[in-house]
């Protein structure tokens, strides 16, 4: 049987998505593409505009989900974040931080100020 990876990845996004909203976090907008990358989840918690990466692995076979935000993934989703910032609120100085949910099977685990 196969899987099909973007159907089983935006299930696990939904899933994210439900946990934040428990949470007390506002959705702001998901899958934020730019030619530079993506950003998962735009979500706002108090005074903190959140960009959030979900990270997803059936197994620990390759590591723990939240090992697979590398140095690369977090300066992609920094530029991303940096033009967001600046085409809808037109400046960059609002508070925000980056958090990775990783679901290792079924677990989730909320990583706030991951990098």
């Amino acid at each position: 049987m196969t899987v099909n990876k973007r159907a089983l990845g935006t299930e696990k996004e939904f899933q994210a998505v439900k946990y934040l909203v428990d949470k007390g976090y506002t959705i702001v907008e998901r899958n934020f593409r730019t030619r530079m990358g993506e950003i998962d989840i735009i979500a706002m918690k108090d005074e903190y505009l959140v960009f959030v990466e979900v990270k997803y692995r059936s197994t620990s076979r390759y590591g723990n989900a939240s090992e697979a935000v590398g140095i690369r993934k977090q300066q992609t989703i920094r530029n991303v974040a940096s033009f967001y910032l600046t085409t809808r609120y037109k400046r960059t100085d609002i508070p925000c931080r980056f958090d990775v949910i990783a679901i290792n099977a079924d677990s989730i685990t909320h990583i706030q100020n991951a990098f």
